[in-house]
């Protein structure tokens, strides 16, 4: 952690600032690692990077708090044994970095119930809960702001999902330098490098969840090589019997792609490879495939989770030097808003 906490170069100073996060409420899947995890990793030597576990976030849906705290942990473990380098990037808890919820507060009292009530996903989260719509649930794209704009990050990778939210972010951040003078950088959003999207082994007409009530339709990236090889065997194919790319034949689509992104291998190789051959050969190939691509991976992922003590140090260090940062953008936002200083 001593790259972050080290003056910074008149280089490293220009680099521009990108944020990002994921929740704990599940353990990682293929997709998560492919689809964003990767792209972080790489994205970190080019650009000042916070990475955090947004743990705050997590509790919109109701949360088994000995599960959480677990679950945290494991995230933040699952991103180091990704790539995630604590001495590169600033790495971190949300909800150590207590200046998220003061911000929060100051977004809040600017924000429009409107726009609050426009937000597509708290209908879709309404609907999926219905038991438990929260006022944090409605208010959630507002805390979304106020841990963008504490580290005046110029860039937050973002997918189709979250554009509502980042939108809402940037109107923030223009309102209050309008009314208070220039405070907050005003984000933009990063699109990263398209990758395949990963699709449910049960269901690939969508796209694989890590909440999926359905195990066998996820895999997950502290799934046992068994585990893997078992859920790709179950995976939903199609009357056909040929290996080949097409999309109205999802199944074999998504382990396909699956199986290109695990080797490296075109569509074309692959459908060359598998001429002549059936479902079995092929999901058995898929199915070691991808124990091959994510035991590392796991393996890291073991070593670093057996190490509580060294995992806490760690987040407690990028907690340290975020808060840093924080604490100097809300000694801004309290003095332009009329707060007596502490």
């Amino acid at each position: 952690m001593v790259g972050i906490l080290a003056p910074m170069t008149e280089g490293q100073q220009q680099k521009k600032v990108i944020l990002s996060g994921m929740q704990p409420t599940n353990d990682l899947t293929i997709g998560q690692y492919c689809g964003a995890l990767r792209n972080w990793v790489e994205l970190q030597h080019e650009y000042e990077s916070l990475f955090c576990v947004v743990d705050l976030h997590a509790i919109t849906v109701r949360q088994e708090p000995a599960k959480l705290r677990k679950r945290t942990l494991d995230v933040a473990a699952m991103y180091m044994a990704a790539g995630i380098d604590p001495d590169v990037s600033t790495l971190f808890v949300q909800s150590h970095v207590p200046e998220h919820t003061q911000l929060n507060w100051v977004l809040t009292c600017l924000t429009g119930f409107g726009e609050c009530s426009r937000m597509t996903q708290f209908k879709d989260k309404s609907a999926m809960h219905a038991d438990n719509v929260n006022v944090g649930l409605f208010t959630y794209p507002i805390l979304m702001a106020a841990d963008i704009l504490l580290y005046n990050a110029d860039l937050v990778p973002v997918g189709e999902d979250q554009r509502q939210h980042l939108e809402l972010t940037r109107n923030l951040a223009e309102r209050f330098n309008f009314h208070y003078s220039p405070t907050f950088t005003v984000p933009e959003p990063f699109i990263p490098k398209v990758g395949a999207k990963i699709m449910s082994l049960q269901e690939p007409e969508k796209k694989m969840s890590k909440s999926d009530p359905n195990e066998k339709a996820t895999i997950f990236m502290v799934d046992t090589d068994e585990q893997i090889l078992s859920k790709v065997k179950r995976a939903v194919t199609d009357s056909g019997t040929t290996i080949v790319y097409d999309e109205k034949r999802p199944g074999v689509a998504n382990l396909m792609t699956l199986y290109s992104i695990t080797t490296g291998k075109s569509n074309a190789e692959i459908e060359r490879e598998f001429a002549g051959l059936g479902y079995a050969e092929f999901k058995d190939a898929v199915g070691h495939a991808i124990v091959t691509f994510l035991r590392p991976v796991r393996e890291r992922y073991v070593a670093i989770r057996s190490d509580e003590d060294a995992l806490k140090a760690t987040l407690k260090r990028g907690a340290e030097a975020a808060r840093e940062r924080a604490r100097k953008v809300l000694r801004k936002v309290y003095k332009k808003t009329g707060f007596v200083e502490f």
